[in-house]
């Protein structure tokens, strides 16, 4: 590939703004100048740098779990245009030839323009992958090799670029494949899912989601995350003045509260605080302080709902509302915080206490 002078951002169309303004806030907090390129719901942007040696040593330390809107990321070389319709694999071997990758991820920004190019990049993969072991270009699963990234725009241009392993999403595009169970209550489910295996190592989810576990569930109804906690064994009271899914009528791991989420609190501590209400950032970032810093549970796991406008800035006030009232209580504590794939106009934290 030509000289890297740029690094590639996929997010949520829509929060391209968003993501560009936090990837220039960590660039500067990493003396990284540049300027981001970006363009309303085309799901992607660009930051483009003064100094290339600059933005490849900052890459080197970079991960995608720093980034709030970013869904994937890789170091990017030169656009490829006006690819053949006929032959596209020729110019990309070209402009990779001599070097060696231990994978390839073949994406396109997940927006309304460049949806339909998501069958392109599946077919596409196999042929490439096939050609880039002929070539000795592939040593597939080698994790002291680079994941090479090709990112379609439209269907004649490409952006390729690499990352580190571990380094970037650990699936196409930033989207987990999950599929939906069909007993279960609602889509919800699939978020708690995906912010399990985001924020947990498989190690970690064995150890903290085992059974006899307990959990709360604030704003449960009709309990897609309720449902996905006892699918892991735990033992969970679900609260909210609304009805629960049929699955739960006398299920011996659900326990029922027809109660206010902003009020109710639990006998006893437990390990898992779970909470998708649709609230004010502001407002679900105090409860889950209070719960916190109360020791009514360990971990909490729970959803932002974001305003129109001054998204970025809404969460970095709820983040500061969190940390002022811990360190009050002289709580250690980490948190990390993502736009997933199956959010919409909100984003996901964990919140842990260390």
């Amino acid at each position: 590939m030509s000289d890297e002078t740029q690094l590639l951002f996929l997010t949520r169309a829509g929060y391209e703004g968003d993501c560009a303004a936090q990837v220039q806030t960590v660039a500067a907090e990493a003396g990284v100048h540049g300027f981001c390129k970006a363009k309303s719901d085309t799901g992607y942007l660009t930051f483009i740098a003064h100094d290339p040696e600059a933005l490849a040593h900052w890459f080197e330390a970079l991960a995608l779990d720093e980034l709030i809107f970013a869904r994937q990321l890789c170091l990017a070389g030169e656009t490829l245009d006006d690819l053949p319709a006929d032959n596209r694999l020729g110019p990309i071997l070209a402009a990779i030839e001599g070097q060696e990758f231990g994978g390839v991820y073949v994406e396109t920004p997940d927006a309304e323009a460049t949806r339909p190019l998501m069958r392109l990049c599946r077919k596409f993969t196999k042929p490439l992958e096939q050609s880039m072991r002929k070539r000795g270009l592939l040593d597939p699963g080698n994790p002291d090799l680079p994941r090479l990234h090709l990112t379609f725009t439209d269907t004649t241009t490409v952006i390729p670029g690499w990352s580190h392993p571990g380094q970037a999403a650990p699936q196409p595009m930033g989207i987990p494949r999950l599929k939906l169970a069909k007993d279960a209550p609602s889509r919800s489910a699939l978020k708690l899912e995906e912010a399990l295996i985001t924020f947990l190592s498989p190690e970690e989810r064995k150890d903290l989601l085992r059974a006899g576990l307990e959990a709360v569930d604030l704003g449960a109804a009709p309990g897609g995350w309720t449902w996905q906690l006892v699918r892991d064994g735990l033992i969970v009271t679900a609260v909210d003045n609304g009805p629960m899914a049929d699955v739960f009528t006398g299920h011996v791991s659900v326990e029922h509260r027809r109660e206010d989420g902003f009020t109710f609190r639990p006998e006893r501590p437990v390990e898992w605080l779970v909470c998708d209400m649709v609230e004010k950032p502001s407002r679900v970032a105090d409860l889950m302080a209070d719960w916190m810093a109360r020791g009514d549970c360990q971990r909490a796991i729970f959803n932002l709902k974001l305003p129109m406008k001054k998204r970025q800035q809404a969460v970095m006030d709820a983040v500061e509302r969190i940390a002022d009232r811990l360190e009050d209580a002289e709580v250690d504590f980490d948190i990390d915080i993502r736009q997933l794939y199956h959010d919409r106009d909100e984003v996901t934290a964990y919140l842990r206490r260390v």
